[in-house]
């Protein structure tokens, strides 16, 4: 029998999801990146799994059940490692390494985004950051990242000749669970490093969730937007709705124009692309730029006094009424409900 000169296939990838639980929950993120993995491991026809930091999170724990997570890896780690971000590099890469792992899938958040790197060096593995999608090309995968608006500004091919560790942007993120998830029997397993990690010379001494009023509007999980079908004065009540409802604010084009706000509050293809979970608009009638600039989010509930503008037929619900007589009311029953302080 004579040797094929075939050349030889790499052995199939295994996916391996990093889940954070801020404040012992599974937040969006976390369920988003999951659903991901699922996407991710059908894509390359291979297994996958889930890895996550050891604590007082059973219940979070079971929350990965209804998105079909066939095993998760608990990493106990030390005094100290989860305010290292050098030491959960290190525990993440040796237990990526332990489980054989191909990929190493993140979201590109704070925690994410600071992780990857320092994986990518302890794995020696291939690094490709803020992907918003993929395609199975040959033995590996075609990745795609979004540039300057455009849809598809990069693409590299990855070959599963050396790991890979992916995170992906947020925005394509859905914590939705698909139908078509099976709910799954969660295998849970401790893991722990026999090699002494160390804290590395930078620690996490407190944690400040972000200010909606300051945050960039690319971060934003509630946001109200304002265009022109809103004067001055109405600008002013839109302003306090936001420190009472404790979301940011977006404004249109032509509102940045007559200097209401900054540059950088924006919304739409010539300002920022958003995603919020939540987004009022009022008074904006919608031009393709700043719908453009809103697909993303979650649900869009909109207010205009003209019933025929764009905006209301690309909005989960729509309400024709005058701002003039919608704000106040609006303003009295948010101070209501929250006894008047943001």
């Amino acid at each position: 029998m004579t040797a094929s000169n075939a050349p030889q296939k790499s052995p199939p990838a295994k996916v391996l999801v990093f889940v954070d639980l801020p404040g012992g929950e599974l937040d969006d993120a976390g369920k988003g990146i999951i659903s991901e993995a699922s996407r991710l491991a059908k894509t390359l026809g291979c297994e996958w799994s889930a890895i996550s930091l050891a604590g007082s999170e059973n219940e979070a724990i079971q929350e990965f059940a209804p998105y079909g997570v066939p095993g998760v890896t608990l990493i106990e780690a030390g005094p100290g490692a989860t305010d290292s971000l050098e030491a959960q590099g290190q525990l993440l890469a040796l237990a990526a390494a332990e489980l054989g792992a191909s990929v190493v899938l993140l979201p590109h958040n704070d925690l994410g985004g600071s992780l990857a790197p320092l994986l990518a060096s302890q794995l020696q593995a291939a690094l490709f950051t803020e992907a918003i999608g993929y395609d199975s090309e040959d033995d590996g995968l075609k990745l795609m990242r979004q540039i300057l608006g455009v849809q598809v500004a990069e693409s590299k091919l990855w070959d599963q000749s050396v790991s890979l560790v992916l995170t992906m942007n947020p925005r394509v993120l859905s914590a939705v669970v698909l139908p078509t998830m099976q709910r799954s029997e969660l295998q849970i397993s401790p893991w722990s490093s026999s090699t002494a990690v160390a804290a590395g010379p930078s620690r996490i001494v407190e944690r400040i969730p972000p200010d909606p009023q300051t945050v960039d509007v690319t971060e934003a999980e509630v946001m109200v937007s304002v265009g022109l079908g809103c004067n001055e004065q109405g600008f002013e009540q839109v302003k306090e709705l936001t420190r009472l409802l404790n979301a940011s604010l977006g404004v249109t084009r032509p509102v940045y124009d007559l200097g209401y706000a900054e540059f950088e509050r924006m919304v739409g293809q010539t300002g920022k692309t958003v995603a919020p979970r939540f987004y009022l608009a009022l008074g904006i009638s919608g031009s393709m730029h700043h719908l453009g600039g809103i697909k993303d989010s979650k649900k869009v509930v909109s207010v205009n006094i003209d019933s025929k503008v764009p905006i209301f037929p690309n909005s989960d619900e729509g309400f024709v009424a005058d701002l003039r007589d919608v704000l106040p009311l609006l303003i009295e029953r948010v101070k209501s409900a929250t006894g008047g302080t943001a």
